[in-house]
């Protein structure tokens, strides 16, 4: 109980020091202020790119395999573009081949996409995403249709001139109007709206359904060279449930090798990408940029500390005489360090939560402005205050230990 009532007094005498001498405490909290704010605001930062990014990689499919002409980065092996440039693009035939052979697959599409010019009277859109796609293409890629229905397997199959518009097409080309059954030019030729996907807002990877246009592969095979350098056919396989990803990528592997009539020795000419390759590559970017906010903040701290710290000296200084008399009536050596040492941390602490509270704010601002969640998350909240107390405790700990060692009768004659 002592013990707890000399903490308390000298929690009490400890704010009455920084609230007696308001201009010193306002100055000496805007290191830490500074500092707390640069590392937090990079984190928060940090946190919610990788948050956003992460939900727009989760879209695209944990089970879907992606086979490709190039492959999604290197890793830790050398990117060999020259050997992949020489690589045949997937085709339709193909998918065909892949429909019959696979068992470990629910569906299997391809898609191929490209950037025209859309119009419908006098409104045009310049470089909007048409994306061809054969039929199964909804059953591996998620979305939803406000209007309107999918394509039906002899319309995908006999290459009917039929579209689905994402929302902001609609809104783009439309307004109010309702979009269904209307014709709409491009590629040289009208396509019927058949339906409008509901709007999904913007993707922090590649872009959402809202600016693109879906079509039958087989609507467009007269018209584009699909074999086009400017081209980048995908053949998607989505797994059945149950089935791991390397599972059916050694399976989707045999059978592509077979269908290239690739020899036993002879490296493969296609690339089999999944999102985990992503993720992978996030997982290194977001843990340098995490290092780059300690950077960032460690300075300012560190400036802030040394602020501190010579505050701190200086109220010493300046309550020699006080500290002479607390000891002259038994004050302990520990009740003198506490004092200071909570006066310290109290400063730290102060300037700690005007910090996070500058973050918040502008995170709520961030968030408003852009179309991205920007969220001050609990664990940066606990970093804030948690570094707070340390700087506290460590700008703090000499000169609270120099003040507890004083001579009472030396400190008392010091003024």
């Amino acid at each position: 109980m002592i013990f707890l009532r000399l903490l308390s007094e000298s929690l009490m005498m400890a704010l009455h020091a920084l609230v007696a001498n308001k201009l010193r405490t306002s100055l000496s909290l805007l290191g830490i202020t500074i500092g707390i704010f640069a590392i937090i605001v990079v984190f928060t930062a940090v946190d919610s790119l990788e948050m956003n990014v992460r939900e727009s990689v989760e879209t695209l499919g944990d089970d879907i395999i992606f086979i490709q002409k190039w492959p999604w980065g290197g890793g830790s092996t050398e990117y060999k573009w020259w050997d992949y440039i020489k690589r045949p693009k997937p085709t339709i035939k193909e998918l065909a081949q892949l429909q019959k052979r696979t068992r470990s697959a629910t569906a299997c599409a391809y898609t191929v996409g490209g950037r025209r010019t859309v119009k419908y009277k006098n409104n045009s859109i310049e470089n909007a995403s048409i994306n061809a796609v054969s039929f199964d293409y909804d059953k591996i890629v998620s979305f939803e249709l406000a209007q309107g229905r999918y394509f039906s397997e002899s319309e995908a199959t006999s290459g009917r001139n039929n579209v689905i518009i994402g929302a902001a097409i609609a809104s783009n080309l439309f307004g109010g109007l309702n979009p269904l059954g209307k014709n709409i030019k491009f590629l040289g030729r009208s396509f019927v709206v058949m339906g409008v996907i509901s709007k999904e807002g913007e993707s922090v990877v590649g872009e959402s359904h809202d600016n693109n246009l879906i079509i039958p592969v087989n609507s467009v095979r007269k018209l584009l060279d699909l074999h086009s350098r400017q081209l980048d056919p995908i053949i998607m396989v989505k797994a059945k449930p149950g089935v791991s990803n390397a599972q059916l990528k050694d399976e989707l592997r045999g059978i592509m090798r077979s269908i290239r009539k690739l020899k036993p020795l002879a490296p493969d000419d296609f690339a089999m990408n999944e999102t985990s390759i992503i993720s992978g590559s996030l997982d290194v970017i977001f843990a340098v940029m995490s290092i780059c906010g300690w950077i960032i903040g460690g300075f300012s701290i560190l400036v802030g500390g040394f602020g501190i710290a010579n505050i701190m000296f200086v109220s010493v200084t300046e309550r020699t005489s006080i500290i002479g008399i607390q000891k002259s009536l038994g004050a302990k050596n520990y009740f003198i360090l506490l004092q200071f040492l909570f006066e310290s941390i109290i400063l730290c602490l102060i300037g700690g939560v005007v910090g996070l509270l500058i973050v918040y704010a502008l995170s709520l601002g961030a968030t408003a402005a852009f179309d991205m969640k920007f969220v001050l998350t609990y664990a940066n909240i606990a970093i804030g205050l948690g570094v707070s107390i340390a700087i506290g405790i460590i700008a703090g700990l000499v000169p609270a230990f120099s003040a507890s060692r004083l001579d009472p009768v030396e400190a008392i004659r010091a003024n």
